[in-house]
């Protein structure tokens, strides 16, 4: 993959804001060769980002209809929190449900702000998302759904001008909700325009995709797309050969797409943490996941790396040191050596959620769980950094986990590694 450049933290704000929480501000002495914050180098540009998810309101707003002022405030005091933690980049949701959270001529306003869809709420939250993001010295990355329209399956709650209204052959309801039809080739074009738009309109780090492509698997109930196999399925004798290939097409096409409107923007995706078990492909993780993102999602994200369509990845290693069936050391070696000489980011995607929680396995109730996650990927030479699940348990902290992560491997605040050099980690 080629490097991509990426612009220099250099506005007064973001040098206040790095040196505000301990670390040299860029540009200063110890930036250009003094001693460089007291952190070793090769924690100085480290991937330490938190996600800040809005479907249904999970992490913000809080509750939907509050004033615009209140959701400022709310979206100013996650960000605050992630300088407190010495974190350096914000994942936002910024399309959860085929709505936007900016003023977007292709989609409505997010039922998530003022509880009705394409009620606009009196301001911008996105773009106000990246300036204050960026004043903080934090990367935004715009976090994006491609094809889940609704969480019910009834288009006419959807607001009467909704593309999926407009186009009701797009739509498949499946396991209670409502999806766009991956294999309709109208539909990866519009999903692509839908997001690109918020690329072109601002200053963004990166766009961001999460783990949902083809919807997860609900026991006894298929997924409808017989007809549109039936037109698009070409040479396919295998619907999830032909699956896979819709996903690929997205995925690549999108990557152009970014590429060619601003080089400087990353394009990462964070999937599902186990591509394949071994029990089933020998380049597979030697574990027993229900799930595996190629059979069951149609998402072939070591291709992708591979490929270099993503500037960077993040898988979800949603479970803890020794789990009997998805361990999380297994997984990490897996992903590191799957990066090994591609050029592609690894960053580690953390359930800080799980931390302190009494209905999750017991490894989770020790506060220095998460820390031994960070003490193993430092051993590895294609891990990049982590990001957070999610900003509520960045906030709450539940058992003080994330407080003794950050006391025993974030002695000062880092940039991320597209903030300090071309390329990424390998």
């Amino acid at each position: 993959m080629r490097p991509i450049g990426r612009r220099g933290f250099v506005t007064t704000a973001t040098g206040a804001a790095f040196a505000a929480v301990g670390g040299a501000a860029p540009g200063t002495a110890a930036e250009r060769g003094g001693r460089p914050d007291r952190a070793a180098p090769e924690d100085r540009f480290r991937f330490r980002g938190m996600w800040v998810a809005t479907v249904a309101n999970r992490d913000w707003p809080s509750r939907a209809g509050l004033t615009a002022g209140a959701q400022k405030a709310e979206l100013l005091a996650h960000l605050d929190r992630a300088v407190e933690r010495r974190l350096n980049a914000v994942v936002l949701q910024v399309r959860p449900t085929a709505d936007a959270l900016w003023p977007s001529p292709y989609e409505p306003w997010a039922q998530c702000l003022t509880g009705t869809q394409g009620r606009d709420p009196g301001w911008d939250p996105l773009g106000t998302a990246v300036a204050e993001a960026h004043a903080r010295g934090l990367e935004l990355h715009a976090w994006f759904n491609p094809y889940r329209v609704a969480n019910h399956t009834d288009p006419a709650r959807l607001t009467a001008s909704h593309p999926a209204r407009l186009h009701p052959g797009w739509t498949v309801p499946y396991g209670g909700k409502l999806y766009y039809d991956p294999g309709l080739p109208e539909v990866r074009r519009f999903v692509q325009d839908a997001m690109l738009d918020a690329v072109r309109r601002y200053d963004l780090d990166a766009v961001h995709w999460d783990d949902y492509f083809y919807p997860y698997p609900v026991a006894g109930e298929g997924f409808a797309d017989d007809a549109t196999y039936a037109r698009h399925g070409g040479d396919f004798a295998d619907r999830g050969d032909w699956r896979r290939h819709n996903t690929d097409l997205l995925v690549s096409e999108m990557s152009a797409r970014i590429k060619e409107l601003k080089p400087g923007v990353a394009f990462g995706v964070s999937p599902f943490g186990v591509w394949r078990n071994r029990a089933d492909d020998p380049e597979g993780s030697d574990t027993r996941g229900g799930v595996a993102t190629y059979d069951d999602l149609y998402a072939d994200t070591r291709k992708w790396i591979e490929e270099g369509w993503i500037d960077h990845v993040v898988p979800q290693l949603y479970w803890h040191i020794g789990h009997s069936a998805t361990d999380y050391t297994t997984l990490l070696d897996w992903w590191n050596a799957t990066v090994r000489g591609t050029g592609v980011g690894l960053y580690v995607g953390e359930a800080l959620y799980k931390a302190g929680d009494p209905d999750q396995p017991e490894a989770w109730q020790d506060p220095k769980e998460l820390s031994r996650h960070l003490a193993l990927a430092s051993g590895r030479p294609g891990v990049g950094g982590h990001c957070y699940f999610a900003a509520t348990e960045v906030t709450r902290d539940r058992n003080g986990a994330l407080a003794a992560a950050v006391a025993d491997h974030y002695p000062v605040r880092a940039r991320a590694p597209r903030a300090a050099s071309p390329g990424s980690a390998s």
